[in-house]
């Protein structure tokens, strides 16, 4: 079965399972997959690793031409390079963690990686991941998807992926953590965090990893299959960053 060139816009708040999912579903049905927030994290590892101040918005801008995504050995892109240098594991740290929201939410840097974004899903055949996908980067993909979990759940998974007792110290570190970062995300003046309007919601409280990435390829072939072909899924007159 051939499917319709869509584009896939896949949101969703921190550790919802986007990247995992959206790489899994993508491989399934024979789409490319992109990571956005590796943008983000790309340029917060920059900061921290420079010391340069995240509410200076031009030091913000000047480092976006030194990260670069490219693709993984499946076609994913899922890596990030500096200067060149694969990063991809570094910018998945603690402290990069703690700081990309916060880095994230400053307009100008977020204008200055539109462009990428949308570029990047030229041609459709593509889930492109992030937190501002079907509202800002994509409002006319085809399909869009908006991955939900409890902070409590997204904090369980992501302290037993680090080899943590979810109930102890650091696990309730990790939850408390997600919830600031929710907070940042659902209430930052430009792009907040939230689902589009035609979004198709996917609960995933309870769910294996495989039941999730089962559910997003059903609503991807469900649309392909309805005939949905997308006429312009890059440009839009009002839905860039401001």
């Amino acid at each position: 079965m051939t499917l319709q060139p869509l584009v896939v816009a896949l949101d969703g708040p921190a550790s919802s399972g986007k990247s995992s999912v959206g790489a899994a579903a993508a491989r399934e049905i024979g789409y490319r997959f992109c990571d956005t927030g590796l943008l983000y994290r790309a340029i917060t590892w920059l900061v921290l690793q420079r010391g340069i101040d995240s509410a200076d918005p031009a030091a913000l801008v000047g480092l976006v031409g030194e990260v670069e995504l490219v693709a993984d050995d499946q076609g994913r892109l899922a890596r990030v390079l500096v200067d060149s240098i694969d990063v991809t594991d570094r910018v998945h740290a603690p402290d990069v963690d703690r700081r990309v929201s916060e880095v994230s939410r400053v307009a100008q840097l977020r204008a200055a990686l539109l462009e990428r974004q949308r570029a990047i899903a030229t041609g459709g055949r593509i889930v492109v991941a992030g937190r501002d996908i079907g509202t800002v980067v994509l409002p006319r993909a085809g399909l869009k998807i908006f991955l939900e979990a409890s902070a409590e759940e997204r904090a369980r998974r992501r302290a037993e992926e680090r080899g943590i007792d979810p109930a102890g110290p650091e696990g309730r570190a990790v939850l408390a953590e997600l919830r600031r970062r929710d907070d940042l995300d659902r209430n930052r003046p430009v792009a907040p965090l939230r689902p589009a309007l035609d979004a198709v919601h996917i609960v995933t409280d309870g769910n294996t990893f495989e039941q999730t990435v089962a559910e997003v390829v059903a609503a991807i072939r469900q649309m392909a299959d309805a005939g949905s072909r997308v006429t312009d899924p890059i440009r839009t007159g009002s839905g860039g960053v401001g």
